[in-house]
């Protein structure tokens, strides 16, 4: 008798850490939906479903769900990875912009797992995974609406792990370092990070974690696999794996 393919929805997917999560996942012989504003492309696994659209919009994240309880009745994972980023100091940043960033890093995340909470359930549970942030736990300049969507993503993990705890549904998070993607580029350009260009200043960064590189969006990947899957991590849930190649491991005074 054939096994039942599992079933995973992975926000952000056409990004650097959400597209290498989807073909690992779609490599473990999940079926995966993924979910971005931008276009993926024509390699999505062919036996999964991708959808564009803005999640940071309810009605749209509303609309998803809506059309998947079509096409499957139970759902056996979630991954919330979509994430902007607004690079600017505090007093510079608009009203507007602080709402963007938590609409679609934090509000989104929310919405997202009130829908997926029925399809989960009817799995007999699951895994969500909340893809935060070390700027949740130690930050840097210019970048505040980033991090109290991130920091507050970790509280929102916990209390939905102990609402969620009695229909055997995990929360964790991960929070990802300096992992070599677009918005880690994009981000280099504020200045905290010393470089004449983008190289050197990914070779600075690279000098301030303990294992002396960027992080790979695979490694990220396997981490999130560890935490979605039961067989390895059944025991989990409320916890915030930090995977950052040693970073905030080390005194800012060293």
């Amino acid at each position: 008798m054939a096994q039942v393919k599992r079933s995973i929805l992975i926000t952000g997917a056409a990004g650097g850490i959400g597209r290498a999560t989807v073909f690992h996942f779609a490599q473990q012989g999940w079926r995966v939906i993924g979910v971005d504003r931008a276009p993926f492309g024509a390699d999505f696994p062919s036996d999964g479903a991708f959808i564009q659209s803005d999640i940071s919009v309810s009605q749209n994240l509303e609309a998803i769900f809506e059309d998947l309880q079509h096409s499957t009745d139970k759902l056996h994972a979630l991954v919330n990875n979509a994430a902007i980023q607004i690079v600017k100091p505090l007093v510079e940043t608009t009203m507007e912009e602080w709402n963007a960033v938590l609409a679609s890093n934090l509000s989104s995340v929310f919405l997202g797992i009130k829908l997926a909470y029925p399809l989960l359930k009817a799995a007999g549970g699951g895994a969500i995974v909340n893809i935060s942030s070390v700027h949740a736990v130690a930050t840097s300049t210019n970048i505040a609406a980033y991090a109290a969507s991130k920091g507050g993503l970790l509280a929102l993990t916990r209390a939905i792990a102990i609402e969620f705890a009695p229909d055997n549904i995990r929360a964790n998070a991960i929070l990802p370092g300096a992992v070599d993607t677009s918005m880690l580029r994009a981000g280099l350009n504020r200045g905290h990070v010393n470089g004449s260009d983008m190289l050197e200043r990914l070779d600075n960064l690279a000098r301030k974690t303990v294992n002396g590189r960027i992080g790979r969006p695979e490694e990220i990947a396997r981490a999130i696999y560890f935490l979605a899957d039961e067989n390895q991590s059944s025991f989990m849930t409320g916890q915030a794996l930090i995977v950052d190649g040693g970073a905030t491991a080390r005194l800012s005074t060293e």
